[in-house]
């Protein structure tokens, strides 16, 4: 079974992954209990918050979301289902994360 990872990150990590050609993380990436939107919302903020700790509450929040059947890492850029970031600078952490596909990376980054 497929399982997705809600993987906490900064623009400079989104950038250096994306150079690589794979995501690889530091800590346990964060899983949804379920697969309901529920549990997924959930994973999706709980990710948020780690990525605000992570840039130290300045810049922009970033998580990104990938299909895996397991937690073993790196994993293939290909894999990136979704990424969610702020469209400006952190300020709240009860904001909702703006939603791109993975082609909009490259756009998240330099546009």
């Amino acid at each position: 079974m497929s399982v997705r990872l809600y993987i906490p990150a900064s623009l400079d990590l989104l950038a250096s992954w994306a150079g690589a050609g794979e995501v690889s993380w530091p800590e346990e990436p964060i899983l949804a209990a379920d697969v309901d939107e529920e549990s997924e919302y959930a994973a999706l903020m709980t990710a948020a918050d780690a990525s605000a700790e992570l840039i130290g509450g300045v810049g922009r929040r970033v998580v990104v979301v990938v299909e895996d059947g397991s937690t073993g890492h790196p994993i293939a850029l290909r894999r990136v289902v979704a990424v969610h970031a702020d469209v400006e600078d952190f300020t709240d952490p009860d904001d909702d994360l703006a939603w791109f596909a993975p082609q909009e990376i490259d756009q998240l980054l330099h546009g």
